[in-house]
């Protein structure tokens, strides 16, 4: 009787062997067992997944800090509402709404009387507004949950808001100097060539001007035209290198956030081991032993 049981169970596992390859290809070429590992990695690969950040402010599902933030450049206060800090929303929509308000009043005073006071305070006002709008981004990124120690999302945030900020918190404050003083001179011969561009523009539309009552400047305009046109290429140089400084030190915080759990020892090893690979289930192939290599450092 034992005899007949291992010939049954033989012959079932002889004939179940083809249809189940047979199954693991059908599945293979349809994708059926991946279709949602597929989709949720598709979901996360996207810039900005809208159900993902409505769904995170109805706190039904977790947003991550991209997510929030992207969405509340546009929709404001959202990583508020994400953190559960609700009173806080007065506050950020009361200093917006208020400092854009009294802009607009204050510009239309300025229009009706030409008054330079009122155009100041219209300035204030929109600059106000804008750092209300500022802080509140800056507060939804410090608040937001999170268990990592380095958070390379929140040091690239924090540099992307504040440069230098995003070094401070991954404990390399000795960089911010360097990065402040890059984009400083930057925009210093910025603000340098930009002004001799003007000025050699003036110069140079004096020179060429045909109205007899125009005071013809001392510099030709074949020379006003040259140190125009020498001082724009230099200024356009300098945008390019305050923008290329600012994206250096975003990159550099992100970077070396996630390094931050990257530690290398002096003690560098090579162990080699015999090593056995199992059977697959799917092509049905025996197990085979052979030779494994773990590199520690």
């Amino acid at each position: 009787m034992s005899r007949l049981r291992l010939i049954f169970l033989f012959a079932v596992l002889l004939l179940s062997g083809p249809l189940l390859h047979a199954q693991f290809k059908q599945d293979a070429f349809s994708q059926n067992y991946a279709d949602s590992t597929d989709k949720e990695a598709a979901d996360s690969s996207k810039l900005f997944n809208f159900k993902e950040y409505f769904g995170g402010l109805s706190h039904q599902r977790s947003a991550s800090l991209k997510t929030l933030f992207m969405g509340s450049t546009v929709f404001v206060g959202g990583q508020q509402i994400y953190n559960k800090d609700y009173w806080k929303l007065p506050i950020t929509y009361g200093g917006i709404g208020a400092g854009v308000g009294l802009g607009i009043y204050f510009n239309q005073r300025y229009k009706t009387t030409e008054d330079p006071a009122f155009k100041t305070a219209s300035t204030w006002s929109f600059i106000t507004a804008g750092a209300v709008y500022w802080a509140t981004l800056m507060d939804g990124v410090a608040c937001y949950p999170s268990s990592l120690k380095h958070d390379p999302t929140r040091a690239t945030l924090y540099s992307l808001l504040l440069p230098g900020l995003g070094q401070i918190y991954n404990g390399e404050a000795w960089k911010v100097p360097i990065y402040w003083g890059l984009i400083a001179g930057a925009v210093y011969f910025l603000d340098y060539n930009n002004t001799n561009y003007i000025r050699y523009k003036n110069i140079y539309n004096q020179a060429t001007s045909e109205d007899p009552d125009v005071e013809k400047p001392p510099v030709t305009a074949e020379a006003a035209k040259y140190y125009r046109d020498a001082n724009r290429r230099l200024r356009d140089y300098c945008i390019l290198f305050t923008a290329g400084f600012y994206l250096l030190q975003v990159i550099d915080a992100n970077v070396f956030a996630y390094m931050q759990d990257f530690e290398i020892s002096d003690d560098i090893s090579l162990r080699v081991s015999p090593a056995v690979i199992p059977m697959n289930q799917y092509a049905f192939t025996p197990p085979a032993l052979g030779v494994g290599l773990s590199f520690k450092f």
